[in-house]
């Protein structure tokens, strides 16, 4: 995935974004509302760094005006039903750069790739219901609420209740383009 927005490319990870990416990875405003353990060392990140290029399920958010990783957003597979056209999205950002709208951007130019694609018809979204701010962004987004959960992190030896948004192919299409 190659996505280019006013402010931002949107693409695959570099080893070379080790840096950008371990800055935001060990705040832990970002790590622990993403459901992990703030990073602790260039190490650690690096290894997982390496983990996600080759899963390939993260993408680089990169600031076009200055080169910067500063955030990435996920797109997995159907975790639930295993249904072939249904993704989940999953998005952390730098704290330095929250509330500049750089986010939401972000979230519907994936979302705008992902819907026109004749395969896809359902994406999912999940925030802590402790996170106001991802769930005032996923409604934001014109994801419609489902259902709670709860989501349990190793790295934080922790359960935490969720709320679980949806939007359908043609709700897209209908409220937002």
């Amino acid at each position: 995935m190659q996505i280019d927005t006013e402010r931002l490319q949107i693409g695959t990870f570099r080893e070379n974004d080790l840096n950008d990416m371990h800055e935001y990875c060990s705040q832990e405003e970002v790590s622990t509302n993403a459901g992990w353990a703030p990073h602790t060392s260039i190490q650690e990140s690096a290894l997982i760094l390496s983990m996600w290029i080759k899963e390939g399920y993260r993408h680089a958010i990169v600031l076009k005006e200055s080169g910067k990783v500063i955030g990435h957003i996920a797109v997995y597979p159907d975790s639930e039903e295993g249904r072939s056209d249904t993704l989940e999205l999953g998005f952390v950002l730098n704290s330095h750069y929250h509330r500049r709208g750089i986010m939401s951007e972000a979230v519907e130019a994936v979302l705008n790739f992902l819907f026109s694609s004749e395969n896809i018809e359902f994406v999912w979204a999940c925030c802590f219901q402790s996170n106001t701010a991802s769930k005032k962004l996923i409604e934001k987004c014109g994801f419609r609420f489902m259902k709670t959960g709860t989501y349990y992190s190793a790295s934080l030896k922790s359960e935490f209740p969720s709320f679980e948004y949806r939007i359908a192919k043609e709700e897209w299409k209908k409220d937002i383009h």
